[in-house]
């Protein structure tokens, strides 16, 4: 299912389909509306790789609710890992609000927490997180998730907003990066 579109960069294994994430998400949407029925959500995206779930999940939502989002980043002006900082914050005030965390995969956890331990300094009424892939890397942050889409490989995962370098995020599937091709 690799698209036809443009050559990929890479060589690209299909993990889950287009039909087999929507299918997910309509159901972790639905468990979501019912846990939250009668309440304000307030659904807050982490930036860049979980916008297109984000965006997919809040359409299905049967809730009034309200989107942000927020950017973190372990990358140092060179390009190597580091320590954590908050690059773009929420705009909206979520004290004493409903707050849902939307991530794209969990993976060595240090996002995911970082990002927990600051949401929480706002005072949420509630904050539970909804994420798409769990590595399982982290049983202790995994736990933290309420709404998960889907256990994954300890391989690198793109598409459906998950990239490489920048690349890839339009594909409408999550698949692992086989092989580098030469050339």
């Amino acid at each position: 299912m690799p698209s036809n579109r443009v050559k990929l960069k890479h060589n690209i294994s299909v993990l889950f389909t287009q039909e087999q994430l929507q299918q997910r998400i309509a159901r972790l949407a639905q468990q979501i509306s019912q846990d939250y029925q009668g309440k304000e959500l307030v659904v807050i995206g982490v930036l860049k790789g979980a916008f297109v779930f984000m965006a997919d999940l809040v359409r299905q939502i049967d809730l009034p609710l309200r989107c942000d989002f927020l950017r973190v980043s372990s990358y140092n002006s060179q390009g190597k890992s580091g320590a954590l900082r908050l690059e773009f914050d929420m705009t909206q005030p979520i004290e004493n609000q409903e707050v849902l965390l939307v991530e794209d995969v969990l993976d060595t956890g240090k996002s995911l927490g970082f990002l927990i331990d600051h949401l929480k300094t706002k005072r949420p009424k509630s904050l539970n997180i909804c994420c798409l892939l769990d590595k399982n890397l982290k049983p202790d942050i995994s736990a933290q998730i309420r709404y998960l889409g889907f256990h994954v490989p300890q391989k690198y995962l793109v598409g459906y907003g998950l990239d490489l370098d920048g690349y890839y995020r339009e594909l409408p599937y999550v698949g692992n990066v086989e092989e580098i091709e030469n050339g």
